[in-house]
C-alpha cells in the first residue's frame, strides 16, 4: 500500500499539486477497498469454480467409471477439432507426448479411440474418435448442460444478462474465447 501511496504523492508532486493529509487518507482508503474488493472477487470465483468442476465431475460420473476426466478432456478436444497426432493433442492438454500416449492406449482398450496411418504417410499416427467415443462426448455433454440449465433456472430474470457478461468477461480473460465446438463443453486445453 505505502508503494501505491509513494506512486501517488510522486504523481502528484510532479505534476505540481499540493497533496493535503486527507488526500493521502482517500488514496489510502481507495487502496484497501481495491483490495477488499479483489479477495472478494477472487472468493466469489473460487466458489462458482468449485460449484461447476462439481458439476463436471457429476456429469462424468453419470457415465460410468469409463474414463477419468483428462482422458475425457481428450475425448472431447478430438470431438472438437478432429483427429490429432499425439504431439498436437498433447499440446492441446498441455501434457507431454507419453502421457497422451500411454493414455490414448488406455482409450483404445475401451474402445473410445483407434489410431490410424494416413495415407502416404507411415511415419505419422493420427488419434481419432470412435463412435463409442463420440457418444460417450455427448451424453455427458447433455448431462453437464441439463445440470448448468436446473441451477441457472433459480437465477432471477434479472441476473441473466449480468451473469452471462460476467462469464465472458472471465472466459476471455483466461483465453478462453468460445471456439467450434465449445459446445461440447470444453473449448480449449
Amino acid at each position: 500500500m505505502f508503494e501505491s501511496v509513494t506512486v501517488a504523492v510522486r504523481f502528484s508532486v510532479a505534476r505540481g499539486n499540493n497533496l493535503s493529509m486527507r488526500d493521502l487518507a482517500s488514496h489510502e482508503a481507495l487502496s484497501a477497498d481495491a483490495s477488499a474488493t479483489t479477495d472478494d472477487l477472487v472468493d466469489t470465483v473460487l466458489a462458482a469454480s468449485r460449484a461447476l468442476v462439481a458439476v463436471a465431475a457429476r456429469s462424468l460420473a453419470a457415465a460410468g467409471d469409463e474414463v477419468t476426466l483428462p482422458q475425457y478432456r481428450a475425448l472431447v478436444v478430438l470431438a472438437a477439432r478432429g483427429p490429432q497426432g499425439t504431439a498436437e493433442l498433447a499440446a492441446e492438454l498441455a501434457v507431454n507426448p507419453s502421457t497422451v500416449t500411454r493414455m490414448c492406449d488406455r482409450l483404445v482398450r475401451k474402445g473410445l479411440v483407434r489410431r490410424h496411418r494416413p495415407a502416404g504417410d507411415r511415419r505419422s499416427i493420427r488419434i481419432a474418435l470412435t463412435a463409442p467415443g463420440r457418444d460417450l462426448v455427448a451424453e455427458v455433454t447433455r448431462q453437464r448442460r441439463a445440470e448448468l440449465a436446473r441451477l441457472l433456472q433459480a437465477l432471477p430474470p434479472g441476473q441473466h444478462e449480468p451473469v452471462i457478461a460476467a462469464f465472458r468477461a472471465f472466459a476471455a480473460a483466461a483465453g478462453e474465447l468460445p471456439q467450434p465446438g465449445a459446445a461440447l463443453g470444453w473449448a480449449g486445453p
